[in-house]
């Protein structure tokens, strides 16, 4: 497991009994959390607002809480509570936008950018401060709109950025007949979604053919391909396989594949969040 621990404004203060209480600068929240499955002695801190589910299906906060932001390094974030738990960020993935920012200037050449299911823009971000042109791809056209603004409150909105507003698999279809290319391709699947055309995403369906149509976006020298997952649908090893049916046999390099996580304030446990595997060059 690769361990976060370089997110200065956000920690998780206690994990357990179903819950995470985490701290987001100086915001103290209360989430559900499938994955805190042991049973631990709850501590007294002011929590701010505190999610709850239904039992009729989703959730609500206790409370509202005006916008905040928060930094990571030379990267802003604009932050409110969802209708379903989220914030508009998964501090996790900052292992992901270290690895891409030294991919990206390490290179010494201009890298293209792909970033699929783009969500907020965490990874358009980081490869736009590493000077890489990024097209940024989302169904909602209002976490485009969120991610505009984190591209704005980061003071990168002189990069070149291009923001797309559409369904993955169509947009990747046109792609490739515009014969398009790109260096880095990301993606952060849903294991379901809908798009604004009712479009249907499936994981276990669309994964694959998804992944095997981006292999005719890469360029002649690509430099990574990402594929983030918080789906219980999904494991690292068939991801993996994808990979070897797919990109491997385009282009030679190796696969990388391991869980994320942080280290639980004041513990010697650690909450586990989500998976990455990813193909990189030689």
């Amino acid at each position: 497991m690769q361990i976060v621990n370089n997110f200065k404004d956000y920690e998780i203060l206690y994990c357990g009994n179903g819950k995470k209480i985490e701290k987001w600068d100086n915001i103290v929240l209360s989430r559900p959390e499938t994955s805190a499955i042991w049973d631990i002695a709850e501590k007294k801190l002011k929590i701010d607002a505190v999610y709850s589910r239904s039992n009729t299906g989703g959730g609500s906060w206790n409370k509202e809480i005006s916008p905040w932001k928060i930094k990571y390094k030379n990267l802003t974030f604009n932050l409110k509570l969802m209708g379903f738990k989220h914030t508009g960020l998964f501090p996790e993935q900052s292992y992901n936008w270290d690895l891409l920012i030294d991919k990206i200037k390490n290179s010494k050449r201009k890298i293209k950018v792909l970033n699929l299911f783009a969500y907020t823009g965490g990874a358009t971000l980081a490869c736009a401060s590493a000077n890489a042109s990024v097209v940024h791809v989302d169904s909602s056209r209002g976490m485009v709109d969120w991610a505009k603004e984190n591209v704005k409150s980061s003071a990168l909105e002189d990069k070149d950025i291009r923001f797309i507003v559409d369904d993955v698999k169509k947009f990747v279809k046109r792609e490739i007949r515009r014969e398009h290319k790109y260096d880095i391709i990301i993606m952060d699947p849903p294991t379901f979604g809908r798009g604004n055309k009712k479009e249907i995403w499936d994981i276990e369906k669309d994964l694959f053919n998804l992944v095997n149509d981006c292999c005719e976006l890469l360029s002649d020298k690509p430099l990574l391909f990402l594929i983030n997952s918080y789906s219980n649908n999904v494991n690292k090893t068939m991801i993996e396989n994808i990979l070897k049916l797919t990109i491997c046999k385009k282009v030679t390099g190796k696969i990388y594949s391991d869980e994320l996580g942080f280290k639980i304030n004041n513990s010697n446990l650690i909450m586990p969040c989500g998976m990455f595997v990813r193909w990189e060059s030689n």
